[in-house]
């Protein structure tokens, strides 16, 4: 095409650029190519001026030379100034492309800042080109935000400097300690002037109305942060600090407000600040504290500085939520995600006696059962799956060869070792809860299938004293069904169950070699912790007596990969490589669920036979309670030494002269302040 268009004036074009534009923009050239033909017109009617003569500015967004724009409709690329523009042309179609920002701005935007296209708005995070960074902040951001509502992307050095995003962006996130050219500067502090929203953490930027005072000394080290929240209270954590500190600049500027200071040297400085620039301008939330940074992200931090900083992990997350929200962003889920279907699983042939009893309780019904739990419609190998109703679930008996990405039945059966426990298996990707699984109508299965329901997420996991457990991707959850003689040692002493399923958890980590110093503890009446810190599991067990039999229900949840914002079992596995130069293998919940069923069983088969005295001492060498004093029932309540068990499962403890047992139910152990409290329901 080049070489068959010639110009009038004799030039010939090297090359054509084709540029697709927008409604907007073809409004645009349409009304000034009216405005030439008008100006044309003009110019004809009136007496022609000197090529030489001064010529007025003419304007044009590009700003190009007026010699170079007069009398040529077509521009090549083979002068200067058109290879900038086709360069720049080429950089912000690139940077406006599917693959980077998708979603450049309609002609109208609809409301809620979603465009036409009904993609989410863009949250943009700039980590000064370190992909690795890059997927830290995103990782960060989607467990604080909900990710139905926005698309996060990485913005890179160059694509920084081009057009597209500054209209197309919710939020800016700068995640780089490195300093910013005078350009990118210039480029996000023209960004926060047109009204967008920025959240730096540790960056350099520095608007208008504050400094950057360099802390080297403090850079990666543990301070203590004061935050202030928008009721006014304050939150106390410790963070990293990221070795600068803020301090309001004489000369004026924005609005700085105070929301976060440091105490690492004399005095409080200040560390996480707000700046606005007048009503119709921008918001900056900026942080010289590293809430970016996990607590394992920094070895030189030893044991004690990993314990400390995830001991406030918590509290670092409720801060960027704060933050997150102030600056309109939606940390709320918008949606339940819908359960899935559940599955039976088999590890030997007790799934023909499952089936068996399956088909006696639902064959009279269609395949449907009912229970307090809902409606569970089962289907047959070979039938269709029903039509589902609000509450209710389907059962396959006969799964597809991949049913999940998040549990591995090749690795529950390798590390199942048991003679009836956990033999048979209902397991669902998302359930409301495992106890649910089984309560009611599967709860009355016969004993030798061994039930056990495994879930990877629940919606409304149920912990003792109705609490919500928490329970995402990567908690280990199941549900267990055992039945008991009443008259047997440990059905006259119902308390131990608990106990027993605690230690099975901590010991499934603890025995493995290698790991014997993991350090996995027990918090009575029925936790899982890490040291006498943090909770990182627990355990429910719910009973029913039908004759001389207790059915019972075995409801268990620990952390085992899901990090934040608490503490996992990996975490501690990790610090342990780090602390002593080992290599561990990190966990899979599926193996220790396995794991933690066949030390169960075997303990309940060691408490039947000795009672007691069967495993009390190595419950003792996992607790944390020795010798602790406590105060009972309140702060003003009377003081008692912790002695142990007392031969029901029952906390024992001395007052004065007197023992004292105390019962689980109603009561919880408060570590923080060392009291055994009435538990609030």
């Amino acid at each position: 095409m080049e070489d068959r268009l010639h110009m009038g004036n004799g030039l010939i074009p090297e090359k054509i650029v084709s540029v697709l534009l927008r409604e907007t923009a073809l409004r645009e050239l349409f009304e000034q190519q009216q405005d030439g033909r008008r100006i044309e017109a003009e110019r004809h009617s009136e007496p022609t001026e000197p090529r030489d003569s001064p010529q007025p500015p003419r304007k044009s967004s590009l700003h190009l030379e007026q010699q170079h724009m007069d009398g040529h409709h077509l521009h090549l690329s083979s002068c200067h100034e058109c290879l900038e523009l086709e360069n720049s042309t080429i950089l912000s179609v690139k940077c406006a492309s599917a693959e980077n920002i998708p979603d450049l701005p309609d002609d109208e935007e609809e409301s809620g800042r979603r465009n036409a296209s009904g993609k989410p708005p863009n949250l943009l995070v700039f980590t000064g080109g370190c992909e690795e960074q890059f997927q830290k902040i995103r990782s960060l951001l989607e467990e604080c935000v909900d990710t139905e509502r926005y698309a996060i992307y990485h913005l890179r050095p160059q694509q920084a400097l081009s057009e597209p995003w500054l209209e197309n962006t919710l939020l800016l996130v700068l995640a780089t300690d490195e300093t910013l050219t005078p350009q990118l500067q210039l480029r996000f502090l023209s960004y926060l002037s047109h009204g967008g929203k920025l959240l730096g953490l540790s960056s350099s930027l520095c608007p208008a109305g504050l400094t950057l005072q360099p802390r080297d000394a403090q850079n990666d080290r543990i301070c203590s942060l004061t935050f202030s929240r928008s009721d006014s209270t304050e939150l106390q954590l410790s963070v990293l600090s990221s070795g600068s500190v803020y301090e309001r600049d004489g000369a004026g500027g924005g609005e700085v407000e105070l929301w976060g200071q440091i105490s690492a040297r004399d005095e409080p400085e200040m560390a996480i600040v707000r700046v606005t620039h007048g009503e119709d301008s921008g918001e900056a939330i900026l942080c010289q504290v590293r809430l970016e940074t996990a607590p394992d992200a920094h070895d030189a931090q030893g044991s004690a500085g990993f314990s400390e900083l995830k001991m406030s992990n918590g509290r670092r997350y409720e801060v960027l939520t704060e933050i997150l929200t102030s600056l309109g962003l939606s940390c709320e889920l918008s949606q339940v995600p819908p359960h899935s279907p559940i599955y039976l699983l088999s590890t030997d042939t007790v799934r023909d006696t499952f089936l068996r009893w399956l088909q006696e309780q639902a064959g009279g019904s269609g395949g449907v059962l009912r229970s307090a739990a809902g409606v569970l419609k089962v289907v047959w190998a070979g039938d269709e799956p029903p039509d589902l109703c609000e509450g209710e679930q389907v059962l396959h008996t006969e799964p597809p060869q991949s049913f999940s990405e998040h549990f591995s039945l090749q690795m529950y059966r390798q590390h199942l070792q048991t003679q009836r426990l956990g033999r048979t298996v209902l397991y669902a990707d998302v359930t409301s809860s495992t106890m649910s699984m089984l309560d009611g109508l599967m709860s009355q299965s016969p004993q030798e299938t061994g039930l056990i329901a495994i879930a990877a997420r629940q919606t409304q996991g149920k912990g003792r004293g109705g609490n919500a457990w928490l329970s995402p991707l990567g908690c280990a959850m199941f549900t267990l069904h055992l039945q008991l003689s009443v008259d047997s040692r440990l059905g006259q002493r119902i308390p131990f169950l608990q106990h027993l399923a605690a230690l099975a958890v901590v010991e499934s980590v603890r025995t493995l070699p290698g790991y014997e110093d993991v350090d996995l503890r027990l918090k009575w009446p029925n936790d899982i912790y890490y040291s006498n810190l943090m909770k990182l599991g627990g355990v429910l067990v719910n009973s029913t007596v039908t004759g001389r039999t207790f059915s019972l229900l075995i409801g268990c949840g620990f952390n085992v990969s899901n990090s934040n914002p608490t503490v996992c079992i990996n975490d501690l596995v990790l610090q342990q490589n780090r602390e002593h130069g080992l290599g561990l293998d990190v966990l899979a919940s599926d193996q220790l669920i396995a794991r933690s069923v066949t030390l169960l069983e075997r303990f309940v088969s060691d408490f039947q036979l000795r009672g007691p005295q069967a495993l009390l001492q190595l419950y003792y060498s996992r607790w944390v309670h020795s010798g602790t004093r406590v105060r009972l029932w309140s702060e003003d309540g009377p003081e008692a030494q912790v002695l142990g068990l007392d031969e029901n499962g029952f906390l024992q403890v001395r007052t004065g002269d007197q023992v004292v047992s105390v019962q689980p139910d109603g009561n919880s152990f408060d570590m923080l302040r060392n009291l055994v409290v009435t538990k609030t329901r």
